[in-house]
């Protein structure tokens, strides 16, 4: 399994840090914001702008999504170990089996064909 990157994006170090204001004046412009691959463990999500990220294969362990819409994300490959995911819409292209699998023992999600 590959090892999470750390970004040197300065978007990346301001939502690692938990700057959401910041982190939405960094972002203006783009069209996506592509944190594949990379560690977000304990990153609050509550109040980011999720509709441009990209989390495929991310490492979200402890990461707080609560009351968060997910479905338009793709999680292939992410981990959600211990992640806080109440009240949290997920997308629909992964089982609750999968969640549970992720929150409990940290295995990456697997997404059915849509």
């Amino acid at each position: 399994m590959p090892v999470p990157r750390f970004l040197q994006d300065p978007a990346f170090k301001l939502l690692r840090v938990g700057e959401v204001e910041a982190f939405h004046k960094n972002i203006q412009g783009r069209d996506s914001v592509d944190f594949s691959g990379t560690d977000l463990r304990g990153t609050d999500f509550r109040k980011v702008d999720l509709s441009r990220l990209v989390l495929r294969d991310a490492y979200l362990r402890d990461a707080d999504f609560r009351g968060c819409d997910l479905r338009h994300l793709d999680l292939q490959g992410a981990s959600l170990q211990n992640a806080k995911i109440s009240g949290t819409y997920l997308p629909t292209n992964i089982s609750p089996a999968e969640i549970q699998m992720s929150l409990q023992f940290g295995t990456r999600l697997r997404t059915a064909p849509a």
